[in-house]
């Protein structure tokens, strides 16, 4: 089975293609890789709750795990209690596991 990082820095009430990448989570996933989404920078944003995106809602529904970067969050003033269901805070640590665990990554 494939291993999956991707890696989404943009705000998706910004970037249009942002849904796109949303939809490539979940395809891999429906094909049977292991999937993760981490939402870094502007790209944490839809990660709180109350946030209305659909796209994201669809990708923890899924069954992709979706984590966000702790700093990022710290940096938007969005803390860990103000995360939607199914999404998790965590370090960037999580990427370099990734990597050295041979997961291919792909950043948006």
């Amino acid at each position: 089975m494939s291993s999956f990082m991707l890696i989404s820095s943009r705000d998706p009430f910004e970037c249009g293609d942002t849904e796109n990448f949303y939809r490539l989570a979940v395809d891999l996933k429906t094909g049977g890789s292991d999937v993760t989404l981490f939402l870094v920078q502007n790209g944490v944003l839809p990660a709180r709750d109350g946030a209305e995106n659909l796209a994201l809602r669809q990708v923890v529904h899924s069954g992709v795990r979706v984590v966000a970067d702790e700093f990022s969050l710290r940096e938007r003033a969005v803390g860990r209690s103000e995360l939607a269901d199914g999404i998790a805070a965590v370090s960037l640590e999580r990427v370099v596991d990734a990597l050295a665990a041979g997961a291919k990554t792909i950043w948006h």
